[in-house]
């Protein structure tokens, strides 16, 4: 009974993560305009670094990220990643005779891994609430501490495929000019959050 509770609370703080908007969400909602099953592919591309992540915080690398260095790097690279993906969405739908199915973004798996390994608040929520969370689960047990980790990914799978293939179907219904100005704000929203990680990162510095 304890491990059932303790993995319904991990389903519902998960998801209160995982729902949020952000640039995952505007990437996500931009794959799944061309592919319905992206969302699954960017959830393996976030699993494969989150998984591994989950147990190497609990072995001290949370203190890794505290340092203001690390957070600058993160910050800055994760902002030039959502800047060129913004961008180039952005340049793509104002090409002449531009087809919005074949726009070029970054393959799903490389996306759902660079913008978790640069996503600043990513690592923070990991490196505190997640952090609590692994700690929790590994007090119930070996078991426990497998079954957090796959339920929490399995939150992430979930909720990316729902969004991929709520687009694809919803970009099948529109015209193409819908779909660039469904794109063209995903592409704003990209470059909006890219801007906002690299003011965040350089705001230390500043003061």
């Amino acid at each position: 009974m304890e491990l059932l509770t303790f993995l319904l609370q991990t389903i519902l703080i998960s998801l209160s993560g995982v729902m949020a908007p952000g640039a995952v969400t505007a990437a996500t909602i931009a794959q799944g305009t061309k592919k319905p099953w992206a969302g699954a592919l960017i959830a393996v591309g976030h699993g494969i670094l989150e998984i591994p992540l989950i147990f190497l915080l609990m072995l001290g690398l949370y203190l890794f990220f505290q340092n203001p260095w690390v957070k600058l790097v993160i910050g800055l690279v994760g902002g030039a990643f959502l800047l060129w993906m913004g961008f180039g969405l952005l340049r793509e739908i104002k090409k002449p005779g531009c087809d919005p199915q074949k726009i070029y973004t970054a393959g799903p798996i490389t996306t759902g891994f660079v913008l978790s390994a640069t996503n600043p608040y990513f690592l923070f929520w990991w490196a505190t609430v997640g952090l609590n969370l692994a700690l929790g689960a590994r007090e119930l047990g070996g078991l426990a501490l497998v079954l957090f980790a796959l339920v929490h990914w399995l939150c992430d799978l979930v909720w990316l495929s729902i969004l991929t293939l709520s687009a694809y179907h919803g970009a099948n219904l529109l015209s193409q000019r819908n779909q660039k100005w469904i794109l063209g704000f995903c592409g704003i929203a990209l470059a909006g959050f890219g801007i906002h990680f690299i003011a965040g990162a350089l705001l230390p510095l500043m003061r």
